[in-house]
């Protein structure tokens, strides 16, 4: 069975399942228009599913000819609260876009799920559609697992990709992977310094939230550079300060938010920690009050290394050699593909399919888009590593 060529052959309704998705872009956990698409796909391939209405998440199952392994392949189908200008024919007009390639990626698993459907007889045991809604926000992986997306039956092993240019080191028409650490986990804190106010010219009899607030964000600066080895990926950014009214008004509060990335879940409970002591005791030591919210949120993608040995050598039957490039470094964004990949072992890949050879735009912008051409090359990659993990 040659997947390629049949993923080849059907390349064009991929695109056509992308265009259609990326023309009405949903967020969060509430895709109706989404879920009713896909939900229609899966019903004109003959593949059985069942719809987790509350969360708009769809979990199908292809049942090979004889029992075996589990294999579970995943899709986010969300998009982002940005107004599209790409200019594309088929461009979002409700405000919302598909700014990170999640319509790309629910495409390549429809692709997959109908070439899988069609060979039933190539393989033992299941393969597990996750369509999952949220990835953006507030994160679905984690509701469709408490569902029972990941059993009945038991699913052995998980797959994933993303698209794009999420590394610049992997050339276009390649793909990524990584042994171990792969993305980093994403977490959220929120730092209210509670102060007292007063008029700009007498801070004298004010508690200065403002200046407390500054001395707090150095001292977080320092918590990376000093207190995690230089070996040891890991960042925190303050990225929102908002306090005060007026130029001769010092405030009572002021809030400070930002994101923690980490591969190592020490460092991550480490940085935690740190956060909290710091601001409460320089506020402390200023006379102010500090209240800190720390939200463990993704915890970092880390890839199984049977299971990307095996994708390594599926990969091989699809592309050649110098277009499978081993990473070295992590990439420090988040992805909550990491929570399947806590319940089993499996790997995430990269496929890159900028749309611009040189300089192209960046996720997550209004004018991101992609190489529809190379959707196909995901859906062979998909169904060459279920032949393998099912035979």
């Amino acid at each position: 069975m040659d997947a390629k060529a049949l993923a080849a052959n059907i390349s064009e309704d991929i695109i056509e399942y992308r265009r259609k998705l990326h023309s009405t872009p949903e967020l969060g956990l509430k895709l109706p228009e989404t879920v009713k698409y896909v939900a229609g796909k899966l019903e004109e391939f003959g593949i059985e599913f069942e719809v987790y209405e509350d969360i708009s998440a769809i979990v199908g199952l292809i049942r090979g000819d004889k029992p075996g392994k589990t294999l579970g392949i995943r899709a986010d189908m969300d998009g982002l609260p940005i107004a599209e200008e790409t200019g594309l024919e088929f461009a979002s007009k409700n405000g919302n876009m598909h700014a990170c390639g999640h319509d790309g990626h629910t495409a390549i698993l429809l692709g997959a799920a109908r070439i899988l459907n069609e060979n039933r007889d190539k393989f033992c045991g299941n393969v597990k559609l996750l369509f999952q809604p949220g990835e953006e926000y507030p994160g679905g992986a984690k509701p469709m697992i408490e569902k029972g997306a990941m059993e009945n039956p038991k699913v052995d092993a998980v797959i994933g990709l993303h698209e794009g240019v999420i590394n610049k080191d992997v050339e276009k028409g390649s793909i990524g992977i990584k042994y171990g650490p792969m993305m980093a986990s994403m977490d959220r804190f929120l730092i209210v310094v509670n102060g007292k106010g007063g008029h700009g010219a007498y801070p004298q009899i004010t508690v200065d939230s403002v200046s407390i607030a500054c001395e707090i964000v150095g001292a977080l600066n320092k918590i990376v550079s000093r207190e995690i080895i230089a070996t040891e990926p890991a960042v925190l950014s303050v990225t929102r300060i908002e306090g005060g009214f007026n130029q001769n008004i010092l405030p009572d509060k002021v809030e400070l938010e930002g994101t923690v990335r980490a591969t190592n879940e020490d460092v991550r409970r480490h940085i935690a920690k740190r956060i909290e002591e710091i601001s409460k005791g320089i506020s402390k030591s200023f006379g102010a009050e500090a209240e800190v919210t720390y939200d463990f949120k993704y915890p970092a993608v880390i890839t199984d290394k049977d299971f990307t040995d095996l994708f390594r050598e599926s990969a091989s039957k699809i592309l050649p050699d110098e277009k499978i490039i081993i990473l070295d470094k992590p990439v420090m964004g988040g992805e909550d593909m990491a929570y399947f990949l806590l319940e089993a072992p499996g790997t995430f890949f990269l496929l890159s399919n900028p749309k611009l050879n040189q300089n192209p735009y960046a996720h997550h912008t209004s004018k991101f888009d992609i190489e529809e051409d190379l959707l196909y090359l995901g859906a062979a990659l998909f169904v060459q590593t279920a032949l393998d993990f099912l035979k």
